[in-house]
Parts: structure tokens; sequence; C-alpha cells
């Protein structure tokens, strides 16, 4: 009997115990997936608000680039002419005489119209951008290792290139209905006849008087451009820091990490390597948001007479006319203030995501 009772105590021992186990795995099993997917969470909040800071800091200088790109500034000036051309020119190459175009006609509101559109769709672009940066690092990080049969192996700039290449195409795609009705409430005035009153209003005229095709107008030149952009903007940042962090030139390293001031930098080279490659295709993309819209070309001449025709019937064809009609230096209409504007933007956006993971407590190496 003694020897039974023995038995049983210890077969209910072993019960406990294995439950006990089977409970610890289970909790684990469930622990696990939770903490992957507040890290997601964290890390997609931090792309958002990086995003938002960094567009409306620099909204201004980002609103006279659009203007700028589809000559909407000779409208006051009557038809297409060599002296409004002239005028044109000057304010893009001087970016405050175009600001204080805008205030003397808009005042502080027209410096920021369309700026709620754009933090609508830079939030959301940018929160997925990084996110899918990150997710495309680790992933090509791990084939280059597999393949390369070295586990220390790290990121290369080419590699880097090709992360923020995808991260690019995703995010774009994935917010471009958003990025071109945001080009169509920032161009038009209050001259214009078409008034879009809103994102959404934009978004269901667009839809009823021009086909859900209409929201994806430009979208080849835009997904061209961004492999550069995006491409450059990421590998330009991050290779500069990894040199910066391994040679520590000027004292600018202390304890293997990185100032604000010159992540700020690093951040400014990225932006202006990144903008100055892809550009043109950046003016091409605007052009062709605005065909199929009826107002287009009293908004960008002002008396509906517009000397290059509106109409193009590719991103191929729209660079022709634009190089036939208005030279090669159109593609690079608005580049001054979009320098200027980019230098800050990427700059902060990198820092200010930087600094949120920080606070959020996620992980930020992604070659580690």
């Amino acid at each position: 009997m003694a020897s039974e009772d023995v038995k049983r105590s210890e077969s209910a021992v072993t019960t406990i115990v294995n439950i006990a186990e089977e409970a610890k795995l289970a909790s684990e099993g469930v622990k696990a997936p939770s903490r992957a997917f507040l890290s997601i969470c964290k890390s997609l909040v931090a792309g958002g608000v990086a995003g938002g800071v960094s567009r409306t800091a620099v909204a201004p200088l980002e609103r006279l680039k659009i203007l700028l790109q589809v000559v909407y500034l000779s409208l006051s000036f009557g038809p297409y002419s060599l002296r409004s051309h002239f005028i044109c020119m000057l304010l893009g190459y001087i970016p405050i005489l175009g600001l204080k175009y805008i205030w003397k006609t808009e005042g502080f509101r027209g410096m920021f119209k369309g700026n709620g559109t754009n933090c609508a769709r830079i939030i959301p672009n940018s929160a997925v951008k990084f996110f899918s940066y990150e997710e495309a690092s680790k992933q090509i990080l791990y084939l280059y290792r597999q393949h390369s049969g070295n586990e220390d192996a790290q990121l290369t700039p080419v590699l880097r290139l090709g992360a923020g290449a995808c991260a690019g195409i995703i995010a774009m795609s994935a917010t471009y209905p958003m990025d071109m009705v945001r080009g169509r409430l920032t161009v038009q005035t209050e001259k214009s006849p078409r008034q879009y009153r809103g994102i959404f209003h934009a978004l269901s005229t667009v839809l009823r008087e021009e086909g859900p095709r209409a929201l994806y107008k430009g979208w080849l030149p835009s997904v061209i451009g961004v492999v550069p952009y995006v491409g450059l903007n990421f590998a330009v940042y991050e290779s500069l820091k990894d040199w910066l962090i391994k040679s520590k030139p000027f004292g600018l390293v202390e304890d293997s990490e990185l100032g604000v001031m010159t992540r700020l930098a690093c951040g400014a080279a990225a932006g202006t390597v990144g903008q100055t490659v892809a550009y043109p295709l950046d003016v091409i993309r605007r052009r062709m948001q605005m065909v199929g819209w009826k107002d287009a070309a009293s908004v960008v001449t002002g008396d509906g007479k517009s000397k290059a025709p509106l109409e193009y019937t590719g991103m191929v064809d729209a660079f022709r006319k634009t190089v036939r009609y208005e030279g090669i230096g159109a593609l690079y209409k608005g580049l001054v203030p979009n320098s200027v504007k980019v230098v800050p933007s990427i700059a902060i956006a990198f820092v200010t995501y930087e600094l949120v993971k920080d606070v959020l407590g996620v992980e930020l190496r992604i070659s580690d």
C-alpha cells in the first residue's frame, strides 16, 4: 500500500510538473508574438512621427517647389511670356522671394496650404518606409550571410541601397493616391475654377470624374524616381554613420555614438544626394498628376492657355514635351527650394526617427 501511495504521489507530481511546463511554454508562445507586435507598432509610430515633424518643418518650401514644378507662378503675370518665365526662374533660384510672394498673395495659410493633406500622406508613408527598410535590411542581411557563408558579414552600401529601394517602392505604392490629390490641393488657389474642399472631397471627385486609374497617374516615374531617392537616402545615411563610428574623425564620435548635430549632417548629405539624382522624375510625376484635371490649364497658366500641351500619353511623352517646349532646365524647376527643403527635412526625419525609437526602447542597429 505504501509503495502504491508513493507511486501515486510521484505520478501526481510528474503530472503537475508537466502541466506547469506546458503552461510555461504556452505563455511564452503567447508573449512572443505580443512583443513582436509591440515592436512593430513602436517602429511604425517612430516612422510616422518622423515624417510628420520633418514635413511640417519645411511645408512652405514644399509648396513653393510644387508651384514652380507646374509653372503656377506665371498665372499672376498673364499668358506665358519671356517676362513671366524670367520671374518664375528668379523666384525659383531665390526661394525667399518665392516665399514672400506666397505670403503677400495668400498669407500665412498659403504658406502651409496642402500641409494637412501632405501630413496625412507622409505619416503613413514614412511609417511604412522606415519599417519596410528595417525588415528588408534584415532579410537581405540574412540572405547575404547565407550566400557568403560569413555569419559576421554586415550590410554594404549596395545592399543598403537595395533595401532602401524596396522600402521606397512599398511606401510609395501604398500611399500614392494621397500624394496625387495632395499635389492638386497644393496647386489650387483662390482663383482656381475647381475648388477641392479637402482630401476626401478631392479623392471622391477624382474617382467620379476621372476613374480609379487617375489616382495612380504618374505612378511609374514616381516608382522609378523613388528607387535612387529613398535608396540613396538610406544608403548614404547609414554608410556615413558607420564610417564615422569606425574612423572617428575630428572627434565626432564619443563612446561609439554620434551626436544629434552629426546625425543631422549625415541626413542632410543623404537627402542632397538622393533628391538631386531623382528630381527630374519628380517634376514629370507632378505634371502627369495634372493630366485629366479639366481646370488644370487655368491653374498652370492662369488664362487657360498653355504653351506646352497638357495631355501626356505617358512618362516618355511627358519628358519629351517638357524638354521640347521648355528646355532641359524645366526638369529642374523648383530644385533650389527643394534642395533647401530636403537638407533639413531628411535630416530631421532620420534623427527624429532614431530619437523616438530610443524613447520607445526599440533596437536601432539593423546590421548588428
